[in-house]
C-alpha cells in the first residue's frame, strides 16, 4: 500500500495517467462492483424491471440496483422471485439534499418498510459549506438511526463542491464517526462528480478508520478506463484485498454493456 502522506498532487498525477485498461478479469471485477441506477423522472415501473433484468448479466451479478423510494418494492419483488443476491438501494433527500430532518427521517422509514437493503443520503453539503455542520451530520445521524444497524447507510457527500481538501478529509471523518458505512463521491447531477484527487482524500480517511467502512465513486465515469483509475486507486490506498461489494461500488451503469463486451 502507498502513503498519502502530503503529497496528493503527485498520488493524483499517477492515478490520472492510468491508461486504457482492458480484459475478462477487469469485466468480471468491475461488474461485481457495479450499481445500476435509474432515477430519472421518466421512470416507471416497467424500467425497474428491465433494470433488473439487466442487473444479472452472463459473467454474474452486479453488486447493487439504485432507485427512487417509491420504485423500492417493485425492484425488491422483481429480483425476489428470481431468488437474485443483487441489493436493493434507494436515494433520500435527493437530488438536491435541501429537505428538512423529518422529512428524511420519513423518507428513510419508507424505503425501509419497503425492503430496501441500503439507503442513499445525499448529505445537506450546502449547509456544511455555508458552516452549519451540526444540522448537516444532524442528518447522518438521524438517517442511521431510522435504517437501523443492519442496513447499509451510504453518505452522498457531492465532493466537487469542495475545493478544499482538508475541508473534505474533516467531512469525510465526521461523516464516518456520524455512522455511514460508505462515503459516495456524487449524486452525479452536479459536475465535476467523482475526481481521483477528491476519491483519494476519502480512501484516506477511510484507511484512518480502519478501512471499516467504503467507497462508491459516481459522477462522470463515462469508459471503462476511468473505472480501472478508480480501482487501481483503491488498490493502492488500501490494498487489493480491501476492494470488493461491501467496500468499493462503481455508479457508472452505462459501462455496463462495454464491460460485458470486453469480457
Amino acid at each position: 500500500m502507498i502513503e498519502l502522506g502530503t503529497n496528493l498532487a503527485a498520488l493524483v498525477e499517477r492515478f490520472e495517467g492510468v491508461g486504457p485498461i482492458s480484459g475478462p478479469a477487469l469485466a468480471r471485477r468491475a461488474v461485481a462492483l457495479l450499481d445500476l441506477t435509474r432515477l430519472d423522472e421518466a421512470c416507471d415501473e416497467a424500467a425497474v424491471a428491465a433494470l433488473c433484468r439487466r442487473a444479472e448479466t452472463r459473467i454474474g451479478p452486479v453488486a447493487a440496483v439504485c432507485v427512487r423510494p417509491q420504485f423500492v418494492a417493485c425492484a425488491r419483488g422483481c429480483l425476489d422471485r428470481v431468488g437474485s443476491s443483487i441489493r436493493v438501494a434507494a436515494v433520500v433527500n435527493f437530488p438536491a439534499g435541501d429537505e428538512d430532518i423529518a422529512r428524511i427521517g420519513a423518507e428513510t422509514a419508507e424505503v425501509v418498510a419497503a425492503g430496501v437493503d441500503e439507503v442513499e443520503l445525499v448529505l445537506p453539503y450546502r449547509r456544511y459549506l455555508a458552516g452549519d455542520t451540526e444540522a448537516a451530520l444532524d442528518t447522518v445521524t438521524a438517517c442511521r438511526a431510522v435504517a437501523g444497524p443492519d442496513l447499509t447507510l451510504k453518505v452522498i457527500l457531492e465532493t466537487g463542491q469542495f475545493r478544499d481538501n482538508a475541508l473534505l478529509g474533516r467531512l469525510a471523518r465526521e461523516v464516518i464517526a456520524a455512522g455511514a458505512d460508505f462515503l459516495k463521491t456524487s449524486t452525479g447531477m452536479i459536475m465535476p462528480g467523482a475526481t481521483v484527487s477528491a476519491a483519494a482524500v476519502l480512501l484516506g480517511a477511510i484507511r484512518d478508520r480502519g478501512g471499516r467502512v467504503g467507497l462508491k465513486v459516481s459522477g462522470g465515469i463515462r469508459d471503462i478506463a476511468a473505472a480501472a483509475r478508480y480501482l487501481a486507486l483503491a488498490d493502492a490506498v488500501m490494498g487489493p484485498e480491501w476492494v470488493g461489494p461491501s467496500t468499493f461500488r462503481i455508479g457508472a451503469s452505462a459501462l455496463l454493456d462495454d464491460l460485458l463486451e470486453m469480457s
